[in-house]
């Protein structure tokens, strides 16, 4: 670098620092604006669609937008796994890639639409509605697909990772603003979540339902948490005060600013009924701690304050919260001084951002069956693609997707890794749901049948958007859909003609598999995979890559063995409490490589850190990455205890016959159970750890 050009930016990066403002520099200003309002303007503020105040130079804003796994509902942009997929690699420095090159194609987008004039549309703005950090509690909610699975532990590392890629790491100013939802207690019924009173026991609170949203709270510092559309213990939990201000401000210190789900304000009177008019419900929400809403329930706020329901100065202590956010994202008042402000839109869905995807893709899927069938060769065999799901760019998209013009179907990437002169046919399958319209398939030669099985967003998804569910989003079984077990019967008689059948399965959630396992030789579930998800398959399927990915949710072998759905105990739920009618455990997956564990060592003295180790091998012959998984469970603790919880986990490479010792630290905080009363405690009795690969 000349000597020129090095001062340049120096002098630069010195003016910048200078003009930098503190946060409590951005919160007087933001103070200042509110003061500067009358009534009908902070009303009118305090609801996601945002006008316009020309007088004090706020130009109109829209606060949603969404970025499940990607840039969502605005157009093109890439377009990763859906986060039940992203869990499963259990790999945090992946996901902050991924939340990173989301947010760098946010700030694209923003820009763009703003220099069109339409940057207070929906979904163009940059407070992100995202990451849903939900637990996965039971496999019928249709929108577990959009969380990162079962266990409390791997949704707070992996939704920390998102945020921390979304917001950047500038002690003041934020690259986009991440959202932690749905505060709390909130996993289906869809149907009834409008309506929907909770009661979890203190200990299921405390230990399964709120430590992921606390772990973005205190270690992610997350800008924004949304409220819930469910009552928990009475109260809206986009209206309650128990967790909006005693738990969430007041615990654990959050200092950003809390949005309802949409419409829920308009749920504390018309659903719950907690209130009896629209002014009440909005007074309510802003004193037990809202800051404001999606819907349009607060036009009843005006009324609220002339009749004492909630204060003026509650109102301005909201909006100042909520404007802070936009001088933190510097744009309010333009803010040269963000590092953020500007992006090549060349980056937009490069070719270095689709490289991440694909590997995104490869890292989520998790290898189930393999009797010896796999990896294939691309130069050896013939092969034969079957399913509607093997061209159905649906099959990779899940929801809240945004659009990449480069999908890549699972027939194209099969398709792209067989070597010329090799043999392959398609038959789309099970497009009829009368048998005689199912039928196998006919190979020249024996070969490899790759059949692509499972759902789409039509099956499973929120309320209003699985058009096929019948249950408003959610499923009423886990079995297949009835015309892709015909494909798969029609298929044995070229098995017993000694081909081989590798079931591909999509989907966000787990299915009844077991059925399948005696029709196949291969099982791999492949999630919602992104816009690679073809290519990532065949790097699978044809070794190039070895499967690494872990299953962050159970898979039941029925729905025969689940509690009722509406019933929130833990009892009975997720590999921590469920004892029964278990088809593929948490944590488990298949690789080509072949990894040993030795004794576990560990050191964990009350009031102390816990120190362990383990001895991990690859005992195979060929070269992979063990996902090494440690596990605390105590025996004698009595009635209500886990079975065991994850506390620590890591991705290993290792060479063919290499070895090493894994260590880990596990915090106090990790070791800890609550009681009744919701007390932190030691967990009772001897501590026993475990290691799963």
């Amino acid at each position: 670098m000349n000597k020129l050009l090095f001062l340049s930016l120096a002098l630069t990066v010195a003016v910048q620092t200078a003009l930098a403002a503190t946060e409590a520099e951005l919160r007087a200003k933001a103070a200042a604006l509110v003061a500067q309002m009358s009534v009908d303007e902070k009303c009118a503020q305090l609801r996601n669609e945002a006008p316009a105040i020309p007088r004090l130079g706020i130009p109109a804003y829209n606060y949603w937008s969404e970025a499940l796994h990607g840039v969502g509902r605005n157009g093109r942009a890439t377009m990763f796994p859906m986060p039940i997929g992203m869990a499963a690699s259990f790999d945090p420095e992946l996901v902050r890639e991924v939340a990173d090159v989301i947010s760098t194609e946010g700030r694209i987008k923003y820009e763009a639409s703003k220099k069109l004039g339409k940057g207070w549309r929906w979904c163009t703005g940059l407070t992100f509605w995202s990451p849903n950090i939900n637990i996965f509690r039971d496999p019928r909610w249709g929108r577990g697909i959009e969380t990162w699975g079962e266990d409390p532990y791997l949704t707070g590392v992996m939704g920390t990772a998102f945020v921390k890629g979304m917001q950047g790491d500038d002690p003041v100013y934020l690259k986009t603003a991440a959202c932690a939802k749905h505060y709390a207690v909130h996993s289906g019924p869809e149907r009834l979540r409008h309506t929907f009173d909770v009661h979890p026991s203190k200990k299921d609170l405390f230990e399964t339902y709120l430590p992921a949203f606390e772990m973005l709270v205190r270690e992610g510092h997350v800008e924004s948490v949304m409220g819930a559309y469910n009552r928990v213990y009475g109260s809206s939990a986009s209206a309650s005060e128990f967790l909006l201000k005693d738990v969430l401000r007041n615990t654990w210190g959050f200092k950003g600013h809390v949005v309802s789900d949409c419409g829920a304000v308009c749920d504390v009177w018309r659903g719950h009924k907690i209130v009896k008019t629209q002014p009440e419900a909005a007074a309510l929400a802003i004193r037990n701690g809202l800051t404001y809403e999606c819907g349009s329930c607060f036009q009843g706020l005006k009324e609220g304050l002339k009749k004492g329901y909630v204060t003026v100065k509650e109102v301005d202590d909201a909006l100042t919260q909520l404007l802070l956010t936009r001088f933190k994202l510097g744009i309010l008042g333009d803010d040269a001084a963000c590092p953020y402000k500007t992006y090549d839109p060349a980056l937009l869905c490069c070719d270095a951002h689709r490289a991440l995807a694909r590997k995104a893709a490869r890292e989520s899927m998790v290898l189930l069956k393999n009797d010896g069938v796999l990896p294939l060769d691309p130069a050896k065999g013939n092969f034969a693609v079957g399913g509607a799901g093997a061209t159905d760019i649906f099959a990779l998209m899940g929801n809240y997707y945004g659009v990449s013009e480069r999908m890549v179907s699972y027939l194209e990437g099969i398709a792209g890794a067989i070597d010329p002169g090799m043999g392959m046919v398609f038959n789309p399958t099970f497009l009829y749901n009368d048998e005689k319209h199912i039928n196998g398939f006919w190979l020249q030669e024996k070969g490899v049948i790759i059949a692509v099985l499972g759902l789409t967003g039509v099956y499973e998804g929120e309320e209003g958007d699985a058009m096929a569910s019948a249950s408003n989003g959610d499923r009423a079984n886990l079995a297949l859909p009835r015309e892709q077990m015909l494909f798969l019967q029609k298929l044995q008689d070229a098995r017993r003609g000694g081909n081989k059948v590798v079931a591909v399965i999509t989907g966000g959630s787990p299915l009844a598999l077991k059925r399948i396992e005696p029709l196949t030789d291969a099982i791999v579930m492949a999630w919602y995979a992104g816009e690679e998800g073809g290519n990532a398959l065949a790097d699978l399927l044809f070794g190039k890559e070895d499967f690494t990915g872990r299953l962050p949710v159970t898979f039941p072998e029925s729905v025969d063995v689940l509690p009722p759905f509406e019933d929130y105990s833990m009892a009975g739920r997720t590999y921590r409490y469920q004892t029964k009618g278990i088809a593929y455990p948490f944590g488990f997956g298949l690789s080509y490589a072949k990894f040993a564990a030795g004794a576990v060592a560990a050191e964990a003295p009350a009031g102390q850190v816990a120190k362990v180790a383990v001895p991990v091998s690859n005992v195979g012959k060929t070269d992979g990455t063990a996902v090494v998984q440690l596990y605390v469970s105590t025996p004698n603790a009595g009635k209500g205890a886990p079975l065991k919880s994850l506390v620590a986990f890591r991705r290993v490479p290792l060479k063919a016959g290499a070895s090493t010792t894994v260590e880990f630290t596990v915090s106090e905080k990790r070791l800890m159970e609550f009681n009744a009363d919701g007390v932190a405690t030691r967990a009772a009795g001897e501590l026993k750890f475990s290691v799963q690969l």
